[in-house]
């Protein structure tokens, strides 16, 4: 039976979407094609209609999470909030985000294994650290007294490779309290008394 166009896109869709979950949850090798199509109740026949193969789909996969990402982030930017840099990193370094792999940021979860994948699939992942660290400087310049005094990269590795390292230990506290370091010792080096007090 043939599906319309528009039912053939919502598909299409719905695959990448269910890739970038499946994906962050078990590693770009740790998902097949029958999980991928299964998890959206297709059968694995239509895949190459849609994709032109499973790294297709994997770049496809992480432009539109990277995509979501940097429009949240954004939004938390332009929201008005007083502290936007103090605003994503609690919301970064959490443990509701450390628990949420499957929802969580990409670079955590996929990062290391991107690295070993197609140049597409790096350029997909350089492409979204580019934005990342234009959204953090713009973040900082609104959070900051004086322009410059952080640079962004700092602050989006210490994010990253702080949430990868709670998630690498099954004691809760020091789950705790690599996330909990990582935003204090990011806002103190804004050198923001408000900040001191999270």
């Amino acid at each position: 039976m043939r599906v319309s166009r528009e039912q053939a896109e919502e598909n299409r869709r719905r695959v990448i979407e269910a890739a970038g979950r499946l994906f962050r949850e078990r590693g770009f090798d740790g998902v097949g094609l029958n999980d991928l199509m299964g998890a959206v109740g297709l059968t694995q026949g239509g895949f190459y209609k849609q994709f032109k193969s499973k790294d297709d789909l994997a770049v496809q996969a992480c432009d539109q999470v990277l995509a979501d990402s940097t429009e949240r982030l954004t939004c938390i930017v332009e929201s008005g909030v007083d502290d936007p840099l103090a605003s994503i990193l609690n919301q970064y370094l959490s443990g509701a985000h450390r628990e949420q792999i499957g929802e969580g940021c990409i670079f955590p979860a996929l990062g290391p294994d991107a690295a070993r994948h197609s140049p597409a699939l790096i350029q997909s992942f350089e492409a979204g650290i580019k934005s990342y660290l234009e959204i953090l400087g713009r973040a900082m310049r609104a959070t900051l007294t004086h322009v410059g005094e952080t640079d962004s990269t700092v602050v989006l590795s210490t994010m990253v490779g702080a949430l990868m390292l709670s998630r690498l230990v099954e004691d809760e506290t020091l789950s705790n309290q690599i996330l909990d370091s990582a935003i204090k010792s990011l806002l103190n080096r804004n050198d923001r008394p408000e900040a001191q007090a999270l």
